[in-house]
């Protein structure tokens, strides 16, 4: 009977699984949380190795089962307490056959860079050319930064790097902490003023410009990255980083992209709507379509249309292409624009007046007749306000309830 099962829920197994169970565990957790692929969840990264590094360990587990996180803390395993936790990393590189963190492969920082791109860019392909400034290993010295054979072990890391001091928070519980060494810098080694490289000072890296040929694919998206894998920052015993292109699309005047569909507006006059029109559009290739409506073909305000095969390319199928959509707006003539004895031929041509229903016993002289007029909206509130500034005026002197005017 175990006394808790926190580090079992935390690698999603019973406290009766086995060894392999355990392995099979962590090697899918690990690989899902490690900092290098999820960077956002280093903290659940550590709680998967810390658990794993008492579970798979037989004399802790059986700690563990006996008196739970508290008895291992306790330096129930001879571990020194909470410090007895081995490094995430190092249970990685251990379990994975890396060695020891400090000695492991690892990867340089990546380079990010956003570019601007038009969407005739993006419809047609484009190659663009970028100067990229990064780290590269001094080839002088091959990254060791002294001549071969000069550099010498730092004695207060002795090689690692890294300083380990032990802390004692209250008796029988200590916290081990991990710096970077003051002597090297991290390095491992130290170089005499006069071994130092002539080229990289001793630095191991010098500053290099790059040119790099981007090439844009047809059906490319907005934000779309490409990647140049080991092109990024170089250091010594690591492999290189890459350099990340970020694609930065600029407002089309006349386009919007929607997926692999390009949306654009096209205003009519209402003879085009009714009668038929033929309308050129200048394609994003520096074609010309011309969009045709034949007569009696309708096209009604809001209306929405469609050319097929007229949209963006898809990317890496770009002979597959979306459709081009086009929204209609109406613009209806302006008041007068025919006297009324042309009104009256053209209502001859146009559908029937639907005549409103009325009792047959109303007379015409009944009738309240009420003209149409402009609204306007943006004086409403202001003639409200003025009205209702009346109204308090009017009952001032009653002391009656006063507008609110700000």
């Amino acid at each position: 009977m175990v006394k808790e099962t926190g580090f079992y829920d935390t690698l999603g197994v019973k406290p009766s699984a086995t060894p392999d169970e355990l392995k099979k565990a962590y090697r899918k957790l690990a690989l899902k949380f490690h900092p290098d692929k999820n960077p956002t969840q280093g903290e659940k990264f550590k709680q998967i190795s810390q658990a794993y590094e008492v579970l798979s360990d037989a004399k802790k587990r059986e700690v563990y089962d006996r008196g739970g996180e508290k008895a291992i803390k306790e330096g129930g395993t001879g571990g020194g307490g909470s410090g007895g936790f081995a490094s995430p990393m190092d249970i990685f590189d251990l379990f994975f056959g890396g060695g020891s963190r400090m000695h492991r492969e690892r990867k340089g920082k990546n380079i990010v860079h956003q570019i601007t791109v038009t969407l005739e860019d993006l419809y047609n392909g484009s190659t663009r050319k970028l100067s990229v400034q990064k780290n590269a290993v001094c080839e002088r010295c091959e990254g060791r930064g002294s001549r071969k054979g000069a550099a010498q072990m730092c004695m207060t890391c002795h090689g690692t790097g890294m300083q380990v001091r032990v802390h004692q928070l209250i008796p029988g519980m200590v916290q081990q902490v991990s710096t970077v060494c003051h002597s090297c810098q991290g390095q491992g080694q130290r170089i005499s003023q006069k071994d130092r490289c002539k080229s990289c000072g001793g630095r191991k890296i010098l500053r290099e410009k790059k040119i790099l040929e981007v090439h844009i694919d047809k059906g490319m998206r907005d934000s779309q990255k490409i990647v140049f894998h080991g092109e990024g920052d170089q250091e010594p015993g690591l492999e290189p980083g890459d350099i990340v292109i970020v694609l930065d699309q600029r407002e089309h005047p006349h386009f919007t992209r929607k997926g692999a569909d390009l949306i654009m507006s096209m205003e009519l006059q209402l003879v085009e709507a009714l009668c038929g029109f033929k309308k050129p559009v200048q394609t994003l290739d520096n074609r010309t379509l011309l969009i045709t409506s034949h007569p009696g073909e309708l096209i009604k305000p809001g209306d929405t249309k469609c050319v097929l095969n007229e949209g963006m390319p898809t990317y890496r199928r770009p002979f597959e292409k979306g459709r081009l959509v086009i929204h209609f707006s109406v613009v209806f003539p302006q008041t007068n624009f025919l006297p009324k004895n042309k009104l009256k031929e053209l209502e001859l041509y146009l559908p029937e007046k639907m005549d409103a229903e009325q009792p047959e016993s109303m007379d015409d002289d009944l009738y309240i007749y009420a003209d149409l007029e402009d609204c306007d909206f943006g004086n409403r509130k202001r003639r409200h306000r003025q009205n209702c500034c009346m109204d308090e005026d009017d009952y001032s002197s009653t002391g009656g309830v006063q507008c609110q005017t700000s």
